[in-house]
């Protein structure tokens, strides 16, 4: 009975937790052309409780979170290659390879973030997807450069010192992983826009990936939005 119950109990979350993740990375690789790769994964940190990183670095600084092995430079939208992956490895976090022609993002600890949601809110200022960790939010932008990140930081007189820049040769890891911090998930779901046709038609659903904002939109908004703290400082300081 007990050898029964077992059985039963896995396939339970192979249902639940396979699927879940192979369809996640099989949305991002082939049906918005985003680069994708297992994470290392996360295991039970021995005697400390919580999870740990399955890596070899007992100090890891993002456990489960990171690409070990294959290596960032092995991220792909191929479809036979994701599922092997996540056919061998069911449980891998997704990791999204940044940049080039993936999106980049922003990240701001998780409590500046949601402030910073809220007031962009107010602001009126349009979002793209938006992922949540335990720790730090990413806010999802169209491609961009180093070249053109550079100008848009010289162009300001100052930037959140808790802001980090997401681009090429960077990664992020998305939903509905669950890392060494907690679980992944959508803050703001990818959305997929209508496509407009020429001459006025009437718009046709569209098969591209999610919309993305421009870099240089959200952090002007970010800069709006963290200035006027009451003692002259920034109001989405970590």
């Amino acid at each position: 009975m007990r050898e029964i119950l077992g059985r039963r109990r896995r396939l339970r979350f192979r249902r639940r937790g396979r699927p879940a993740r192979l369809d996640a990375a099989l949305t991002c690789a082939t049906a918005w052309q985003w680069p994708v790769l297992p994470g290392v994964g996360s295991k039970a940190a021995g005697g400390r409780g919580g999870r740990g990183c399955a890596c070899p670095d007992p100090e890891c600084a993002v456990p489960g979170a990171h690409p070990f092995d294959p290596g960032l430079l092995a991220a792909t939208t191929d479809e036979r290659m994701v599922r092997w992956w996540w056919a061998n490895r069911p449980t891998a976090p997704i990791l999204l390879a940044t940049g080039g022609r993936a999106p980049c993002a922003l990240s701001l600890p998780a409590v500046a973030a949601a402030r910073a949601l809220a007031e962009l809110d107010r602001m009126g200022v349009r979002l793209g997807p938006v992922v949540a960790t335990p720790t730090r939010w990413s806010l999802l932008v169209a491609p961009y450069d180093l070249e053109r990140l550079g100008e848009l930081l010289y162009a300001q007189d100052w930037v959140p010192s808790s802001l980090r820049f997401h681009g090429e040769g960077g990664y992020l890891v998305l939903p509905p992983s669950e890392v060494g911090a907690g679980q992944v998930r959508w803050e703001r779901a990818p959305s997929l826009e209508p496509r407009p046709r020429p001459h006025g038609k009437s718009p046709v659903a569209s098969s591209a990936a999610p919309w993305l904002p421009d870099v240089g939109a959200v952090l002007d908004a970010l800069v709006e939005a963290s200035s006027g703290a009451p003692d002259g400082g920034s109001r989405l300081a970590y």
